[in-house]
């Protein structure tokens, strides 16, 4: 208890906070933006889409289907290179902040295809045959209708990288997960590591609550 008084009096419980919900929006914004590109992509070039490009279709898909899988932990050794290449360092924030926008981007490519696939094909068809072309009817028809679905899948996976921030402290990174590591498991204070769960826990339900409110009125259109 006193090892956890010590680190709200100090800042670093803060800090920790801070930095766990830094390193969620900053990749959700960068990997979001980046996965609606990819998943939008892979809806209109697959068959029978608006778009229909095979070879393209076909390497989007492979990327997203090799990159999804693999475990977060691994992918950080994993790209280090291409980590130091793009960012200058292989550890750290900028290293951490590159792999997790990586990996949101693959993640919610997939999220986004699914979702967008549940739009009537009737509605597409209805805007085409109205003389739209592909550009429009993907910014007017495809995603505004997707919208919905596409709340829940982003609010999905910005939980899913609050959980891989966990593993910020493999490449020097810090957040809740690194101090419940450092100063709770560690160092077998069950006080740390266990209000650095709570507060993960706190973060995720706000959030999901968010995206549940925003998703039911835009289903309520």
């Amino acid at each position: 208890m006193d090892r956890l008084l010590e680190l709200l009096a100090n800042g670093k419980f803060l800090e920790a906070t801070l930095q766990t919900v830094f390193y969620a929006v900053f990749s959700m914004g960068v990997g979001g933006a980046l996965g609606l590109i990819v998943g939008v992509a892979l809806t209109v070039t697959r068959q029978g889409g608006i778009m229909q490009n095979r070879p393209v279709f076909w390497v989007l898909n492979f990327l997203v289907n090799f990159f999804r899988p693999i475990p977060f932990v691994i992918l950080l050794g994993a790209l280090t290179p291409l980590a130091r290449l793009v960012v200058g360092t292989g550890i750290g924030e900028r290293a951490l902040l590159f792999v997790l926008t990586f990996a949101a981007m693959f993640g919610i490519a997939r999220l986004v295809e699914q979702n967008l696939l549940t739009v009537p094909p009737g509605v597409i068809e209805a805007a085409r045959a109205m003389g739209a072309g592909p550009v429009r009817t993907i910014f007017t028809v495809l995603i505004p209708e997707g919208l919905g679905p596409l709340v829940l899948g982003y609010t999905f996976a910005f939980i899913a990288v609050v959980d891989m921030t966990a593993m910020a402290g493999v490449v020097g990174g810090g957040g809740l997960g690194n101090l419940a590591l450092q100063y709770g498991y560690r160092q077998f204070n069950p006080w740390v590591t266990w209000s650095a769960v709570l507060v993960i826990i706190v973060i995720v339900q706000l959030v999901q609550l968010l995206g549940n409110v925003i998703a039911r009125k835009l289903l309520r259109r």
